[in-house]
């Protein structure tokens, strides 16, 4: 089984940035796909982005495309999220998870990430 472990969350003033990292052990190699979701309070699980750790191909929802990026160190077993020209409204949980199964396209399902991490704040004043 993967375990996961998120960092890098905190304050930042709107414009500003911040690099979350999630740190995997353990089985990792049954893992294809890394994702970040985030929940605002209140509302459900937004996808972010994710990335294949073999190809490093990656999906970004259309509200951070061009702002944030997600990278992976596969020596070092650990995704990163580089958040840049921070907004509130991506004040949130994020979290990291890790998706087992090997699928045609990266899935951007929250039902279908098996492993979870117990999320990073990310606050964002305006």
């Amino acid at each position: 089984q993967v375990q996961l472990v998120e960092s890098g969350g905190g304050l930042v003033q709107a414009g500003g940035s911040l690099r979350l990292s999630c740190a995997a052990s353990g089985r990792t190699f049954s893992s294809y796909t890394m994702g970040w979701f985030r929940q605002a309070s209140g509302k459900e699980h937004e996808f972010v982005a994710a990335i294949r750790w073999s190809r490093g191909s990656t999906a970004y929802a259309d509200s951070v495309k061009g702002r944030f990026t997600i990278s992976r160190d596969n020596a070092k077993n650990t995704v990163y999220l580089q958040m840049n020209s921070l907004k509130p409204e991506d004040t949130a949980v994020y979290y990291c998870a890790a998706d087992n199964d090997l699928r045609w396209t990266i899935s951007t399902n929250k039902y279908e990430y098996d492993v979870w991490g117990q999320g990073t704040q990310v606050t964002v004043s305006s």
